[in-house]
């Protein structure tokens, strides 16, 4: 059985406040690039279900976990910017093959992490088969990467190989530093930020550098163009933020981060306006899931909204959403930067509604 993607949309423009001007940097809607129709998508979810392995224990619980979907927003993004900088179309399909199974190791673990025991409507991998399971299947999509990049050239493929592992490294370092934010009591933003710009932007960044590389572009210029990245991935997670609480994220109730003890963005932005309520939150995150009190994680919501953090954290997306105009590596580089636009917009698809409200 294949992996069936979740349709991609064409995002509109972002909404508007009241008082912003008509014309701005980061504020239209992008034309359709090849993140959208992506011809060569099917071939890289072929290749995942083949390195995969289709008889083995191993081989099964890893197709179960690629057939859960997902919209492979990695991989679109290397087939993407390897159109747009040039590099040869079998090499890029190997680069977003690797890249893909990557990020799908980091899913699996997370689940673990989190608890989560659906995603995307089906059982996750350590929820049907054990915690031990879903470990060994989470370090399965961890190797097959390098054999993804077997298919690449050999210079390229050296080239390629320790800038795979290095993106890797950032993004298991942010997830540890994430997971000790509250047990440093490490509420601030700076904090928060450089958890979430290891964890969330590495992967963003990771697919631009390498079509950059098989583009022929050296590997500074590479590493520039993928930097320009790194904010959409702090875009997406606090928009995650958000989404647990006024959105639909396919889990029981909203609050779910707060019952789970995650410090989101708007646990920071409420105490950087409020620091009084700092003893009474971390009390509130540290508590274990099932002795978290339904009355105190709706305190917790209603105060996010009277302290003005969800408009801060909506402020401080529009801004992120902005950055690809703002870039100067992406200014040389038109199609790329029309490709990073179009990222920032679908970013802030899920939670449209919330700008729509402040303009009630």
């Amino acid at each position: 059985m294949s992996a069936q993607p979740e349709t991609f949309p064409t995002p509109a423009a972002l909404p508007r406040r009241r008082d912003e001007p008509e014309s701005g940097p980061g504020l239209r809607a992008p034309e359709l690039v090849d993140l959208v129709t992506c011809p060569d998508l099917s071939e890289v979810e072929a290749r995942m279900l083949a390195l995969a392995g289709p008889t083995d224990r191993a081989g099964r619980m890893a197709r179960e976990h690629l057939a859960t979907g997902g919209k492979r927003l990695r991989a679109r993004l290397a087939l993407a910017a390897a159109t747009a900088l040039g590099a040869p179309r079998d090499a890029a399909i190997a680069w977003a093959t690797a890249v893909e199974l990557l990020h799908n190791a980091t899913l699996v673990h997370d689940d673990i992490q989190d608890g989560d025991t659906a995603r995307r409507g089906k059982p996750t991998v350590w929820a049907r088969h054990g915690v031990a399971q879903g470990i060994n299947v989470g370090d399965l999509f961890l190797m097959l990467p390098f054999l993804a990049l077997a298919e690449i050239p050999g210079d390229a493929r050296a080239e390629l190989s320790p800038i795979l592992a290095a993106h890797a490294v950032q993004t298991v370092r942010g997830q540890i530093d994430e997971l000790e934010l509250l047990d440093r009591e490490a509420l601030d933003d700076d904090a928060y930020v450089g958890a979430i710009v290891g964890k969330t932007g590495a992967l963003l960044a990771l697919p631009v550098v390498g079509a950059a590389v098989l583009s022929g572009r050296s590997l500074g210029q590479a590493r520039r163009l993928g930097e320009a990245f790194m904010p959409l991935g702090l875009l997406f997670q606090l928009q995650d933020d958000l989404l647990d609480l006024y959105g639909d994220k396919g889990r029981q109730r909203p609050g779910c981060d707060l019952y789970e003890g995650k410090v989101s963005a708007l646990v920071v932005a409420h105490l950087a306006r409020r620091p009084a309520d700092r003893a009474w939150l971390l009390d509130l995150l540290r508590r274990p899931r099932d002795q978290t009190p339904e009355a105190e994680v709706r305190r917790a919501i209603a105060a996010f909204a009277d302290s003005s953090a969800v408009d801060d954290v909506l402020a401080r997306i529009r801004r992120l959403a902005a950055t690809p105009d703002q870039d100067l590596a992406l200014a040389e580089e038109p199609s790329l930067r029309l490709i990073a636009s179009h990222i920032a917009t679908l970013a802030v698809a899920p939670i449209r509604h919330l700008f729509e409200d402040l303009r009630a």
